[in-house]
């Protein structure tokens, strides 16, 4: 039985102990930290971050069942900034009304833009002072909105802020990169903007790309109008040039021309819609598809057409 004052010695050691275990450990991360910094391999980088974020986590809850919750500002900074980095833009605001100079931290808003955004003007150009990227997002979420109602507005809106300039390339580039766009509103505005279409479709690298994956990729970032018309056909020989210069040893091994890749184009879509359509109920044969595919396609060989045919019976509509 030990003294109350043995006891106590007992208790204070205890403490003492698991203090210096913590401020070791913070050390050690401190030193990880620098680590991070200077680490150029992104394997490598990707790995050390999850290994740091579940260490943080697990020193503050160390640190809530013995003092209570510990404040993210008493980490590395390095550190309180990687856990707030796995944070989306609504969750970084709650948490800055706690941490507020971390949560309002710049680097943590320009990255939540450019992964957001991957393109803007205003990222090429010297900011003025007294700039903010969490303003920045803003704007960029409201004028996202904007274009979801109506497309002229929304680009007005960008461009009145400063964010994007009106050029071709610029406005391109701003649309491959992000994902914020309504496709339908997209659609109509990249119809009205066919300067604005074509800089969009050279973004696009199809090389060492099977046809079909390719134009499932294409569909993807414009997609394909809901009926056949003059649009439809715009963006058919649009991707076909661009997939003959992307792949140039293809076309000559294979004897592809921008032609004959509009017409294979013509007969996926149609072949997707056979397949996948509940209401045909005989569905087209590969043989039918080669046989069909080699009166439009003379060149074509019947292998590589019924590779084609695989492909969508596999994998599904390139229009999807």
């Amino acid at each position: 039985m030990l003294s109350s004052g043995e006891d106590e010695l007992l208790g204070h050691d205890v403490v003492t102990r698991h203090q210096t275990s913590y401020v070791i450990l913070s050390l050690g991360l401190h030193l990880v930290s620098v680590f991070l910094i200077k680490a150029k391999s992104s394997s490598i980088l990707n790995k050390t971050f999850d290994f740091c974020v579940c260490i943080s986590l697990f020193l503050m809850a160390v640190g809530k069942e013995q003092h209570g919750f510990i404040d993210l500002e008493m980490l590395p900074p390095e550190l309180g900034i990687t856990i707030l980095s796995y944070l989306n833009a609504t969750d970084l605001c709650l948490a800055g009304c706690v941490w507020q100079d971390l949560g309002n931290d710049e680097y943590l808003w320009q990255g939540l833009c450019k992964s957001t955004w991957g393109h803007c003007s205003i990222y090429n150009r010297r900011l003025p002072a007294g700039f903010s990227y969490r303003r920045l997002y803003l704007q960029l979420d409201e004028g996202s909105l904007t274009f979801n109602a109506n497309p002229q507005e929304g680009i007005s809106y960008f461009m009145s802020k400063g964010i994007l300039v009106d050029h071709p390339t610029e406005l391109a580039k701003f649309i491959f990169y992000t994902r914020r766009l309504n496709w339908k509103m997209l659609r109509i505005y990249l119809d009205e903007r066919r300067d604005v279409l074509d800089e969009l479709v050279t973004l696009h690298n199809f090389s060492n790309q099977f046809l079909p994956n390719a134009l499932r990729d294409f569909f993807r970032h414009i997609h394909a109008p809901e009926e056949r018309g003059e649009y439809l056909e715009t963006l058919i020989t649009k991707f076909s040039h661009r997939f003959c210069a992307c792949n140039p040893g293809l076309v000559r091994e294979l004897g592809l021309s921008p032609d004959a890749v509009y017409v294979l184009c013509y007969s996926l879509i149609l072949l997707s819609i056979d397949l996948t359509s509940p209401h045909v109920k005989n569905k087209m044969s590969k043989r039918e598809f080669i046989r069909n595919t080699r009166r439009a396609a003379h060149n074509v060989s019947d292998d590589f057409v019924g590779h084609l045919y695989d492909n969508i019976y596999l994998i599904g509509h390139v229009a999807a």
